[in-house]
């Protein structure tokens, strides 16, 4: 689009995304009233110095006296924004405000986006780790990989407070769930499954190791240059390790051709599949074809010959969304003042998600709805239930 001068800017009105745009979509409100000069002293000078001594002799009362502990930080360079690519920190703050919007409206967490103007992996975790002491968690978003791999590893090894990369764990987490109620439905367990990953980016890397950690029967990723497999040459340490964890079987060749008896499609890499790569697979064949706003496959073609098809769009059934996750995992951690979000907390996740299906499953049924108002709180309650078992909480 071509540029469009500040003075002009309101013809673009004319597109109701840009007229619900203007302005932004957050703001800060105080949770007190300031009506007199004793409400003044109160919430700021002299009043305000004995919570800051307080705090200063014992820093953990910023919990308690301040929002730290309630209000997470949505950070991104732009450099992997939606389906555009490196489009940088300004072009990429309207999907930041919609992350912080969609935190407030699902789960009641306050969230602040910040977009960052440096890309380099050593300024990111500096400038990061710098701000996290006004925050109690923080939601990366749209870096590109492998540097998003490095960045989140290093943040939670230098914070104490939950780090959580959504392209990668908010993706996985609804595919966990989704993936154990298609099982379900067509009378399999995970490890009966052998799955095809196409995609081993942020997304594509995450979602299967969760469902390694889930127990998946076995599971082989591709990229551009074909499948992953131990002992393929150029491939970076983060794809080593997936090729020394995957692919048992040592297949080689393309994702179309590892489909043929496949019983999962995990789509998350901008590609296609053919109609005849997918009429391949195993009987009662599960298809994600997660790519958007194009899935790699038709989701009317898939449904030709797979028993569930899922897709990331709202016009379909089944939509794998992201926010069906992150606002009740974050809720979850908060609530319970956790220092990071474990993978066991990420599992339990997807198992209150396949849980609020129940018994009306169905093959355009196996995720619900991000506007099920049973799912931020089955969520919340299994994220902070299993931050206590696993000994992060501090509540």
């Amino acid at each position: 689009m071509a540029a469009t001068p500040a003075s002009d800017s309101t013809a673009l009105d004319a597109d109701p995304a840009f007229a619900l745009h203007r302005g932004g979509k957050i703001e800060i409100r105080s949770t007190v009233r300031v009506r007199d000069a004793d409400d003044l002293s109160l919430a700021y000078t002299p009043g305000v110095a004995r919570v800051c001594s307080g705090i200063a002799d014992d820093p953990a009362l910023a919990a308690d006296y301040t929002w730290v502990s309630r209000v997470v930080a949505v950070i991104s360079d732009g450099t992997a924004v939606l389906g555009l690519g490196d489009i940088g920190p300004s072009a990429a703050m309207p999907v930041m405000e919609g992350k912080a919007l969609l935190f407030k409206e699902f789960a009641n967490v306050d969230a602040v986006p910040l977009c960052l103007d440096c890309t380099d992996v050593d300024a990111l975790v500096e400038t990061v780790t710098r701000l996290a002491p006004s925050f109690g968690g923080i939601n990366l978003e749209d870096i590109s990989a492998p540097r998003c791999f490095e960045v989140e590893q290093r943040l939670r090894d230098a914070l104490d407070i939950p780090v959580f990369h959504d392209d990668q764990h908010g993706t996985a987490i609804v595919v966990l769930a989704a993936l154990k109620n298609a099982a379900r439905l067509t009378g399999r367990t995970l490890g009966d499954l052998r799955a095809v990953v196409a995609g081993a980016g942020a997304s594509g890397v995450a979602v299967t190791r969760i469902l390694l950690e889930a127990g998946i029967g076995d599971i082989a990723v591709s990229d551009s240059k074909g499948l992953i497999y131990d002992g393929r040459d150029g491939l970076n340490p983060v794809k080593q390790a997936l090729a020394r964890d995957t692919n048992k079987a040592g297949r080689t060749g393309s994702t179309e051709e590892a489909l043929a008896g496949a019983d999962v499609f995990v789509g998350l890499s901008g590609s296609t599949v053919s109609e005849e790569a997918v009429a391949s697979m195993a009987p009662g064949s599960i298809v994600f074809a997660l790519s958007n706003p194009t899935p790699e496959v038709h989701p009317d073609v898939a449904a030709r010959h797979a028993t569930v098809v899922a897709t990331g769009r709202s016009d379909f059934p089944n939509q794998i969304n992201n926010v069906l996750a992150f606002p009740g995992v974050f809720r979850g951690a908060l609530d319970v003042r956790a220092g990071s979000i474990t993978e066991n907390m990420k599992v339990a996740a997807a198992d209150a998600l396949a849980g609020v299906v129940g018994d009306d499953l169905s093959a355009t049924y196996v995720i619900p709805s991000p506007f099920d108002e049973r799912v931020a709180p089955a969520v919340i309650a299994a994220v902070a239930a299993q931050a206590r078992a696993d000994g992060v909480a501090r509540l």
